[in-house]
């Protein structure tokens, strides 16, 4: 990539296409991953009430775990009576209960389901907004070994089981009872509670996925490997939202490298399809607006400035007081979204 006017050539490793990282290609027929939603403060109370409706009409009492086609109904447990008493009072302490204790209690009660009682736990306290609980349920839980039994139980009653994960900052991702939805789920937690590096490396051996490479870009990028961001996202196009968020990403990463040529070309591509959402469309515009306020402030030197003509000045101006107002909105509104 050659430097143009206003930028510099970024240090980024020319790899062969051959040896490109594609991390968003996902090989398998069938995933746990749902439709992914861009929160807004409009959907998200939307949300809360629709799901409370939803959970009333299936029967689910509000704040309990959600599962695709309703509270599944327990049939015979494989392993004797023991095994059927036990999966009985879990079932119902899952999916009856929006305190994450009556597991733990089950867990210290039956040890060979214990390491399946503080998943859901977790999952539980994840769903409530408990990221430091939740991070420390699930890690426990991924330590400890279930009894066949418990396995059973799993792959038959929670496969339906799903869990809103934010794979990254406004994005959140429905996931069904999996390997992703728990690894996810603590990544975010991880996140949350201030440990980005562990959220990192909680990624790491899970499938490829487009909600795996937005999570492990995002966290790459806070931790400033925006590097890693470009090499891990080369080739992508906006296909869907979690496309266009990743896009986003990628963007940003390229405006701190320098690279406001190739930072352009992503923020076209999130905007070239028009049924991308609304939100990821006006954060294009504003990183658009930003990208060319900081190449007017490299090329637009004081005395370059002054041999300027009036009207090239005037737009100079112009997009720099956009593109602040857009900050500024930015940070007035963003936190009560946040909220």
């Amino acid at each position: 990539m050659s430097a143009e006017l206003g930028e510099s050539a970024p240090h980024i490793p020319a790899g062969r296409s051959g040896d490109q990282r594609r991390p968003y290609t996902d090989t398998r027929d069938l995933t746990p991953f749902r439709k992914a939603v861009v929160r807004t403060p409009v959907r998200g109370l939307a949300g809360n009430v629709g799901g409370v409706v939803t959970g009333l009409i299936a029967g689910r009492a509000p704040g309990t775990l959600v599962a695709e086609g309703g509270v599944p109904r327990l049939g015979k447990v494989g392993g004797g009576r023991a095994a059927g008493k036990t999966a009985k009072a879990v079932h119902a302490a899952i999916f009856g209960s929006t305190d994450p204790d009556p597991l733990i209690t089950l867990a210290r009660t039956y040890p060979g389901w214990a390491g399946l009682c503080y998943l859901m736990a977790g999952l539980l306290a994840y769903a409530h907004g408990g990221h430091l609980r939740a991070s420390e349920l699930l890690q426990h839980g991924l330590s400890l070994r279930n009894d066949a039994a418990a396995n059973r139980y799993a792959s038959v009653y929670l496969a339906g089981v799903v869990t809103r994960v934010e794979v990254a900052e406004r994005i959140e991702v429905p996931v069904l009872f999996s390997e992703e939805a728990v690894f996810l789920a603590l990544s975010h937690s991880l996140r949350e509670t201030g440990h980005a590096e562990a959220a990192l490396a909680a990624l790491a051996g899970l499938p490829p996925s487009l909600p795996l490479a937005l999570a492990r870009c995002s966290l790459a990028a806070e931790l400033g490997r925006d590097v890693d961001v470009v090499a891990d996202t080369e080739g992508l196009l906006n296909a869907d939202d979690l496309a266009a968020a990743l896009l986003l990403v990628r963007a940003r990463s390229l405006r701190k490298l320098g690279a406001y040529s190739a930072a352009r070309t992503a923020l076209q591509e999130v905007l070239r399809r028009r049924k991308t959402d609304f939100t990821l469309r006006g954060d294009a515009l504003t990183d658009r607006a930003l990208l060319l306020l900081d190449a007017g402030r490299k090329t637009l030197g004081s005395r370059e400035w002054q041999r300027r003509k009036p009207a090239e000045v005037e737009a100079v101006k112009a997009i720099r007081k956009d593109a602040e107002m857009h900050e500024l909105w930015d940070r007035e509104y963003g936190r009560a979204e946040e909220d």
